[in-house]
């Protein structure tokens, strides 16, 4: 049997938060911050404006989405034309495929996850359900690899840096279960108002937060139609050098094909076993 391979990395330090731009630190602040360079961070800003809901801006739109003024975001914007990054009829602008280099770079650089690929095509190929990775980015969950299956159980098509909203995912809450107490309440707050994508989603913070709280005891974590209708997954950790969470594998399978307790007795001691060897390619201590 044939199993495709998607693998992707985006950095997490990419994301610039548009109502921090007027604080950023300048070179008044003393020679730690005096390195930073703020035209260089809002640069990244405007980069990142663009999203599925946003695919082609006006000047003044991009302006008003990054907090810059029109003329600071024009220079970016040509800046950026110029550089082959963007393009514009006159009137919207665009980003153009160039600006995946960015993503592929952390992706070269951190070849770790290509250690990852053979545990994810083994686990694929037996238990014949698809099997992902991800990272947490702020309230959402990056996928930096995929191997699906011919069967697609979800609605909408997760690609290359695809992201969901970590609050609502399998891999999301075992990443959110990693953080530190207090780092656990400042994302949980920051993901306020919870959206609500099923009947069956969680929007209460005092129950999200006790099924996240769960999942750290579990040490897994079982999402049940929360998302999309119909869908069932099951995540893990993935441990980096100092035994730390880094990232999330996780199994998505058919509600009306698989049940509960079959996801725990089959799919969850299998999907385990790969963590484990995946966590060791990355360092992870033995045990």
């Amino acid at each position: 049997m044939r199993t495709d391979v998607l693998i992707t990395n985006m950095n997490p330090q990419l994301e610039a938060e548009a109502a921090s731009l007027s604080t950023l630190p300048s070179a008044a602040d003393g020679d730690e911050r005096s390195s930073f360079v703020q035209s260089f961070a809002r640069g990244l800003a405007v980069i990142e404006a663009f999203d599925n809901d946003h695919p082609a801006m006006t000047l003044s739109q991009v302006a008003q989405r990054t907090g810059l003024t029109r003329a600071g975001a024009r220079r970016l914007l040509l800046t950026l034309c110029e550089l082959g990054y963007a393009e514009t009829d006159g009137r919207l602008f665009r980003l153009r495929p160039r600006v995946l280099k960015l993503g592929f770079a952390y992706l070269h650089a951190q070849g770790v996850w290509h250690l990852a690929q053979p545990y994810m095509v083994e686990l694929v190929e037996k238990i014949h359900e698809s099997c992902s990775a991800a990272v947490l980015d702020g309230q959402e969950i990056v996928y930096v690899a995929r191997v699906p299956t011919q069967t697609r159980i979800m609605s909408i098509n997760l690609g290359i840096g695809s992201r969901l909203p970590a609050h609502a995912t399998s891999l999301g809450r075992v990443l959110l279960a990693g953080l530190p107490d207090a780092g656990l309440e400042r994302a949980i707050a920051d993901a306020l108002p919870l959206r609500s994508h099923t009947d069956r989603s969680v929007t209460d913070p005092a129950e999200l937060k006790r099924r996240i709280l769960q999942a750290r005891r579990d040490g897994y974590c079982i999402l049940d139609q929360e998302l999309e209708s119909g869908l069932r997954s099951i995540a893990v950790p993935l441990r980096g050098p100092g035994n730390e969470v880094v990232a999330a594998l996780n199994v998505g399978v058919q509600a009306s094909g698989t049940g509960l307790d079959a996801m725990r007795k089959r799919i969850l001691p299998a999907l385990q076993h790969s963590a484990a060897q995946i966590s060791e390619a990355l360092g992870a201590p033995r045990g």
